[in-house]
């Protein structure tokens, strides 16, 4: 199973930029720490970074057929994007949102998620921790699908008529 983490504009400048919201800790640091969680789960991780909404879009489309969820941080994005979301909705894969910050505790204008409607949830406010904590919500909505299918497939094999 293959998860991509798609990082929105801004986020390149982790460990630099407003310290006093987002930490001191690095993305290519947050990047280390969820790929150790992924291979622990036999979950493959792709990275993927831009300041540009179509590249964003562009990276979501890809991921129909070759991903079986998406973990995003749309950054300002969130606020702004309907291409973004139509692109979450189009490719009809698990999706979780996240922050770094609580949104909902900073400026007004950050309190409207555009994409959190179609996702599978959101997490926000655990500072890096948020992205941790999306992994492990990944895995487990990877591991129920999984299940599901595993029945689907076994009750549909249940059914058919057996050969004399």
């Amino acid at each position: 199973m293959k998860v991509v983490v798609i990082q929105g504009p801004n986020l390149n400048m982790l460990g630099l930029r407003e310290q006093n919201i987002y930490g001191p800790m690095k993305l290519e640091d947050i990047h280390a720490q969820m790929e150790a969680y992924a291979k622990q789960s036999n979950i493959e991780i792709e990275f993927y970074q831009s300041n540009l909404e179509g590249e964003i879009v562009d990276k979501i489309q890809e991921c129909m057929g070759d991903a079986q969820g998406i973990i995003i941080n749309p950054a300002a994005y969130t606020h702004t994007s309907i291409a973004i979301r139509d692109a979450i909705k189009a490719v009809q894969l698990p999706t979780i949102e996240v922050h770094i910050s609580n949104i909902y505790a900073r400026e007004e204008f950050r309190h409207n998620s555009l994409i959190a409607p179609v996702c599978s949830g959101q997490i926000a406010g655990f500072g890096p921790f948020s992205y941790h904590l999306a992994m492990v919500s990944m895995v487990q909505i990877l591991s129920e699908i999984k299940a599901m299918q595993d029945a689907q497939a076994a009750q549909q094999q249940s059914q058919q008529p057996k050969a004399d």
